[in-house]
């Protein structure tokens, strides 16, 4: 992993797909609906990108004691 990526505040699709181990579809129809939902984790699109915050991502996965 290079450095620049571990240092990111922010997770791709591809970082998502690889934790909830998905497929690619499933990850951005999931993506797509917590993005119109705006719940339980915040997504941001940009343009046909999409970036999930770190902190906003990891408190839903690992519970709110996440760090």
């Amino acid at each position: 992993m290079c450095k620049a990526k571990e240092n990111s505040m922010v997770y791709t699709a591809d970082d998502i797909k690889d934790i909830l181990s998905i497929s690619r579809t499933a990850v951005y129809a999931f993506l797509d609906e917590v993005y119109k939902d705006k719940e339980p984790f915040k997504v941001i699109k940009i343009g046909k990108s999409i970036r999930v915050p770190k902190e906003s991502f990891d408190q839903w996965f690992f519970g709110s004691n996440a760090s």
